[in-house]
């Protein structure tokens, strides 16, 4: 085992990858490497705040470094496929942010691209790999809230329609569904530990053709209904509920970052704690790094299947609610 730290590259230096390199920064074994964009004075401002060595103004060099052990994909989904296609390619392991595309047949092009070239690929998903989500999984296999009935999340706020962000682009693949919906949809299937059986879904569709208020509602095959709401017109409570026969688990606010989740049953109430270490991305990165050194093509935390199962399911969702992208044949 070398004593060289783990090398990361950045594809996308913009907003979501500050967390990104914060979490970096409580990984002893890792470290940011390298940054790449389009624009190098933006790239050149990442590493300087968060301790990057090398810069590139093309995604190609960045790949091409072979002291790059692996790549976070951070650029807005509509440009997921072609990025991580050039990073597999390479064989340079994949973390790209979700959702992992833009629909389905995207998402299997990926899949098959990490297997050909026999090299890791994972949708980085965070809320499945937070520390409070454990605990949350112990309550629920003890069944401390008896047989599961109902799930209930909401994820909204109000987004300016300020015509210069991707929200609501249709060129961009904005829209609730695709940017807060996959966390309602993925965490309902890990607690469910399946996919669901039906769904049906309504939205109301902005001027520009994408959807900015999501409901929906997904039945299992034991019965048991998760409902949900997205919305860029309205600012949710954002917890998620989990109902059972005796008694219920919330996951505080905003669920898809949560560190604190109660349980609520037999007349008794317990609150948990989980603060992050670092931003909260650091859970994603470590288990992305396990795999890659064990060899593994996926995560079994965040597997290729489930990835592909959500993208499905979106794929209909979009086609009920008559959301169709541009680019899209």
């Amino acid at each position: 085992m070398t004593d060289r730290k783990f090398n990361w590259g950045i594809i996308g230096p913009g907003r979501i990858a500050h967390q990104f390199a914060d979490g970096l920064k409580v990984i002893d074994e890792a470290a940011l490497y390298a940054v790449a964009s389009s624009r190098i004075e933006k790239a050149n401002a990442f590493a300087a705040q968060h301790g990057g060595e090398k810069t590139y103004d093309s995604y190609e060099a960045l790949v091409n470094d072979p002291q790059v052990d692996a790549i976070y994909i951070a650029t807005p989904h509509r440009f997921h496929l072609d990025r991580a296609l050039l990073c597999l390619k390479a064989g340079k392991p994949v973390l790209c942010e979700k959702p992992l595309t833009v629909n389905a047949a995207e998402t299997r092009q990926l899949i098959d691209a990490a297997r050909a070239n026999n090299v890791f690929l994972m949708e980085a998903l965070w809320t499945r790999h937070l520390p409070i989500y454990q605990q949350i999984r112990d309550w629920l296999d003890a069944k401390s809230i008896g047989d599961l009935r109902l799930l209930v999340s909401n994820f909204g706020w109000n987004v300016p329609k300020t015509g210069d962000d991707r929200w609501y682009s249709p060129e961009l693949a904005g829209g609730t569904l695709l940017d807060m919906g996959v966390y309602p949809i993925a965490v309902s299937q890990w607690v469910m530990g399946q996919n669901p059986r039906a769904f049906s879904v309504q939205s109301v569709v902005s001027e520009t053709d994408v959807d900015e208020l999501t409901a929906g509602l997904l039945k299992y095959d034991n019965g048991v209904i998760s409902q949900f709401h997205s919305s860029f017109v309205h600012d949710g409570v954002n917890d998620f509920y989990i109902y059972g026969s005796i008694g219920h688990i919330r996951i505080h606010a905003a669920y898809w970052a949560a560190t604190q989740a109660t349980l609520s049953a037999n007349g008794q109430t317990t609150t948990v704690s989980r603060p992050f270490r670092g931003g909260g991305f650091e859970y994603q990165t470590e288990e992305a790094i396990r795999c890659i050194r064990a060899g593994l093509l996926e995560s079994p935390v965040m597997s290729h299947a489930d990835t592909l199962a959500n993208m499905e399911l979106m794929d209909q969702m979009r086609a009920q609610i008559g959301v169709k992208y541009p680019f899209e044949k």
